[in-house]
């Protein structure tokens, strides 16, 4: 009864943990990974002003090799970022569960990958990802330029690991950044995110 009880107190502080569309997204920092040699920590903050995709990132997970392996997720990065959007791809996988990686392996799976994403930012403890209540990889979470969620949820409509299915998907992160950046309000903001869980 008493582990009962602890796993649904539990199952309630993550739970309650999302933040709601329109709130100020929490600021928080991390060690990170990019291209360069050594990468400055990241810190939320150091970005105001500017739009920012959160994406929760396993590289084994079956839903994202489906838009890795087709290169969808590259296009979507390097589109965006081009755009003046920074994008960030977010590891949460405890030491010892799949996805985990130091910096040193997040910046060889960039390479790998051919990640157009600012950089990998790793959240071992999973207290970033709890913070934000992302359960799935991917999840997304787009921080607009007044540091508010704008949206949270999947990347398109077609829950399924087939890569086929990338090209006749309604993407929701391209149609909420267009809008954004027509300074439009987001249409749908809220989705059901789907992929594996993250590996807390």
């Amino acid at each position: 009864m008493k582990l009962l009880t602890a796993l649904l107190v539990f199952s309630y502080s993550f739970l309650s943990q999302a933040i709601e569309i329109g709130q100020k997204a929490p600021d928080f920092s991390a060690e990170s990974a990019g291209f360069e040699k050594i990468a400055p920590p990241f810190k939320l903050s150091n970005f105001k002003g500017q739009i920012v995709v959160l994406e929760w990132l396993n590289h084994g997970c079956p839903f994202v090799k489906k838009h890795y392996g087709s290169g969808n997720m590259q296009a979507l990065q390097k589109k965006y970022t081009s755009k003046g959007i920074k994008w960030f791809s977010v590891i949460s996988s405890a030491p010892g569960k799949q996805g985990h990686v130091d910096a040193v392996e997040a910046q060889k799976q960039m390479k790998e990958h051919n990640s157009f994403a600012n950089r990998v930012l790793l959240d071992p403890s999973g207290k970033v990802g709890q913070l934000y209540g992302a359960k799935t990889t991917p999840h997304f979470f787009i921080v607009d330029s007044e540091g508010k969620m704008a949206y949270q949820g999947a990347i398109d409509d077609q829950s399924d690991t087939n890569p086929e299915s990338v090209k006749t998907a309604n993407n929701y992160i391209s149609k909420a950044l267009d809008e954004l950046l027509e300074n439009k309000k987001i249409t749908l903001s809220n989705t059901k995110a789907y992929g594996c869980s993250v590996k807390y």
